[in-house]
C-alpha cells in the first residue's frame, strides 16, 4: 500500500503491507529535489519503484538515496534501487555492515516489513547536497545507535526517521536506549535554522509543523516520567508494579512483539537512565 502527499517541497510516500485492504503499520520515505529519504520495507519495495518510475516519466528522477538507520522499514527497497538504476544508498557508516549483513529479525518484524535482500550502500559523509538544498547529517543515536538525521538548516526541515514520532508514547523497544534519545531530542531541539522553526518528518509519515516544542515536550514527559518511575522504586516497586502505577497495564504490543516493544521496557530504559 502506498499513499503519497505533497507538501510543498517535499514528497510524502507513506508505506505499509496491506492485510484486508488497510495498513498493517506505516513508515515513510520523502522525496526532495530528486533526494530519496529511507526507502520503505521489503513488501513495498514495487510499489516504491513504480512510484519512482513515475516520478522519472514526470522530470522528477531520483538521483541520490540516503538512509536513517538499518532497520528493515527503512532499507527495503535497496536492492532493487542498486539493480534497476544503479543507485547506491549513502548510509551512517555504523549502519553500513547491518545493512549488507541485516541481523535476524523477530518474526513480527518479518510479517509487518519483511527481510530486505542485501544491498551495498556506500558511507555518507557530514552534508549532503541536491541542486536547491544542503542538507547536514546529524547523528541522533536512541532508537539505534547508527541513527541520524537530515537537517536543511535554511528551510527549518528535519527528516528525523524514528529518533521522533510521537510527543508521548508508552512503549519501547528492548534495544533502544531512552537517555540517548533525550539527548538527541534535545541536540536537535537547539538547531539553528534560518527560519528559526524546525519542521519535523517522521518516519511513519506525520509531520510536526512546530518541531522544537514537540520535542521539548516529548523530552518533559520522559523527565518526568524517570523522575516518577525512580520515586516508586525507592518507595520498593518492582518494575512490573511501577509499570502498572504509571501506564495502567502492560501494552498489547508486548504480547504482538514477544516482548521487543512492551511498557516494561521503557520503566526499565527510564530506570536506567542518567535523566535529571
Amino acid at each position: 500500500m502506498l499513499d503519497v502527499t505533497r507538501l510543498g517541497e517535499v514528497t510524502c510516500i507513506r508505506l505499509s503491507r496491506e492485510m484486508s485492504g488497510r495498513p498493517v503499520y506505516w513508515t515513510a520515505a520523502y522525496l526532495i529535489d530528486g533526494l530519496l529519504i529511507d526507502t520503505g520495507c521489503a513488501h513495498t519495495a514495487a510499489e516504491l519503484a513504480g512510484f519512482l518510475e513515475e516520478e522519472h516519466a514526470a522530470g522528477r528522477p531520483v538521483s541520490k538515496v540516503v538512509i536513517t538507520h538499518h532497520h528493515e522499514d527503512h532499507i527495503g527497497a535497496n536492492r532493487l534501487l542498486e539493480e534497476h538504476w544503479g543507485l547506491k544508498a549513502l548510509a551512517p557508516s555504523p549502519a553500513i555492515p547491518l545493512i549488507r549483513d541485516l541481523p535476524d529479525l523477530e518474526p513480527y518484524r518479518r510479517f509487518v516489513w519483511g527481510r530486505p535482500g542485501p544491498s551495498d550502500p556506500q558511507p555518507l559523509g557530514e552534508v549532503v547536497e541536491t541542486a536547491g538544498h544542503r542538507f547536514r547529517v546529524v547523528p541522533v543515536p536512541g532508537h539505534c545507535r547508527d541513527h541520524v538525521a537530515f537537517v536543511d538548516e535554511a528551510r527549518g526541515w528535519c527528516f528525523s526517521g524514528d529518533l521522533f514520532v510521537a510527543e508521548r508514547f508508552k512503549v519501547l523497544r528492548s534495544d533502544e536506549d531512552v537517555g540517548e534519545m533525550v539527548r538527541s531530542m534535545e541536540t536537535l531541539a537547539r538547531l539553528p535554522t534560518g527560519t528559526g522553526r524546525l519542521v519535523l518528518f517522521t518516519g511513519i509519515g506525520r509531520v510536526f509543523e512546530d518541531g522544537r516544542r514537540s520535542l521539548e515536550r516529548c523530552v518533559r514527559y520522559l523527565r518526568d516520567l524517570a523522575r516518577r518511575a525512580r520515586s516508586l522504586r525507592d518507595e520498593g516497586l518492582s518494575v512490573p508494579a511501577i509499570r502498572d502505577t504509571l501506564f495502567g497495564r502492560e501494552s498489547t504490543f508486548a504480547a504482538l512483539t514477544g516482548g521487543h516493544y512492551s511498557s516494561e521496557n521503557l520503566v526499565r530504559g527510564l530506570l536506567e537512565a542518567e535523566l535529571d
